[in-house]
């Protein structure tokens, strides 16, 4: 299907849908045209107005913040709801403009997987420092012209390019989604057999995004740092007190040691980058993959395809609800009575791989959420074109932090018949999504040397 920009946008993305690997690459866009976002775009750049039929509601706001205390059951404002109409392989055909090649492909081929489609509910917003950030970016933010498309500049604690031109801006929005300053988290890693059998790695994680905070005036202010995170394995026996600490860049190469109890000592990870395997993944999961792509771009060529109407997962409050992982993730897909799909208007951007460079993935299709720039759906290629891994990622309303967030996802990899369900919460302790912005990380867990004290303990 031949997507179509939205109105307020189709000058615009049709002349200058550019890719990576151009020296073209100039700053967002002038004064008239960020002026829209107050208009008919939200502050962070998607459509204000529903679509034609009315399916896609006007954006309101999104859920107003209120409180909520960690580990306290979570509402759901959308209970009542009741699905319209479900999709499965006897009539997706008919749905199939509005879905991925990799929805339809696990649709065609799951025996008995489906996707329960719900009322639309524009519930993402986002606090007002955000979209004053977001306001100061869309006139100023850069890429570099150098084929690479790092960011030159912006300011912290909003998203860089809230009126993308190209496809490595938009691509930019999903790696600086804005999800507070840190978090502490604790989940399972789930490695899923054909037959519904499965292995669990239980982690307790911390997080900080230096970039988030609005105090930071350009990427040199947080010393280029996209995100530092601290991640100790729980179990199983056989893995617990694993820790491996990742220092993430914006613009450079990752940083990354790993802790073996075993051996108490503590090793470099000089890999922990692009399509280079997750360490103990069972080779189901390439480092980039994780969440859901968190990757240097300067190995494709982005192209900004435009928008579609698709059906995702969002407002998923049942499949983050507390209950074993047993009783989720069951045979070749999680339980669909847990899933909550509804239609929304996402940007589609293609990767493929440059001349002269390589990844184990030669094409990628990219879907972000137009009202949280979250990427939502992504479908891998290998180099003879066939689709290899299908990822879904769900979202949901953080009231506490006053924006949507997203923890679980999914990737099936088509060729060996299995999938991973990361970041699983349900088994676990509530996430803290306000321990950066309340001081409840200490910065000093995240360096190097503080790692290697585990060696000593």
């Amino acid at each position: 299907m031949k997507l179509k920009t939205p109105s307020p946008w189709r000058t615009l993305a049709l002349t200058v849908s550019l890719s990576l690997g151009t020296n073209a690459v100039m700053a967002a866009v002038g004064e008239q045209e960020a002026a829209k976002l107050a208009k008919e775009l939200t502050p962070i750049g998607a459509e204000r107005a529903g679509n034609k039929d009315a399916s896609i509601p006007e954006w309101s706001g999104g859920l107003p913040k209120g409180k909520h205390k960690t580990g306290e059951p979570r509402n759901d404002p959308f209970a009542a709801d009741k699905p319209l109409y479900s999709i499965d392989a006897s009539n997706v055909e008919k749905y199939k403009d509005k879905l991925s090649a990799g929805q339809i492909e696990l649709i065609k081929t799951r025996k008995g997987y489906r996707m329960d489609v719900y009322p639309t509910r524009r519930s993402c917003g986002y606090p007002e420092a955000v979209y004053s950030q977001t306001k100061n970016n869309a006139t100023q933010a850069k890429l570099t012209s150098d084929g690479l498309d790092n960011l030159a500049q912006a300011v912290g604690g909003g998203f860089p390019f809230p009126i993308p031109t190209n496809g490595a801006e938009a691509v930019w929005n999903h790696r600086l989604r804005w999800q507070g300053e840190g978090r502490i988290e604790h989940y399972q890693t789930n490695f899923i057999n054909a037959d519904g059998s499965f292995y669990s790695l239980a982690q307790d994680q911390w997080v900080t995004m230096p970039f988030a905070s609005s105090k930071a005036k350009s990427p040199e202010d947080v010393q280029d740092v996209l995100q530092k995170l601290l991640n100790v394995a729980t179990s199983p026996a056989s893995r617990a007190g694993e820790v491996i600490l990742g220092h993430f860049f914006m613009s450079k190469p990752n940083d990354a040691w790993m802790y073996f109890p075993g051996q108490r000592r503590v090793r470099r990870l000089p890999n922990l980058a692009y399509d280079n395997p997750i360490p103990g993944y069972e080779n189901l999961e390439t480092v980039d993959q994780y969440p859901m792509f968190s990757g240097q771009l300067d190995r494709y060529d982005w192209k900004l395809v435009g928008k579609k109407e698709m059906y995702v997962p969002y407002n998923n409050f049942k499949l983050v609800a507390k209950r074993p992982i047993k009783d989720i993730y069951e045979g070749q897909y999680p339980k669909r009575d847990l899933m909550r799909y509804e239609l929304h208007r996402v940007w589609k951007v293609e990767a493929t791989v440059k001349a002269g460079k390589r990844h184990v993935f030669a094409k990628r299709e990219f879907y972000l959420d137009e009202d949280t720039w979250m990427l939502l759906n992504a479908d891998q290629y290998d180099a003879q074109g066939k689709l290899w891994r299908v990822m879904e990622a769900s979202i949901y309303p953080a009231v506490e932090l006053g924006a949507c967030v997203s923890q679980e996802f999914m990737s099936w990899d088509l060729n060996v018949n299995r999938y991973i369900a990361e970041n699983a919460t349900q088994e676990s302790k509530a996430t803290d999504w306000l321990a950066g912005a309340e001081g409840r990380i200490d910065p000093k867990r995240f360096e190097s040397e503080e790692l290697r004290r585990f060696g000593d303990r």
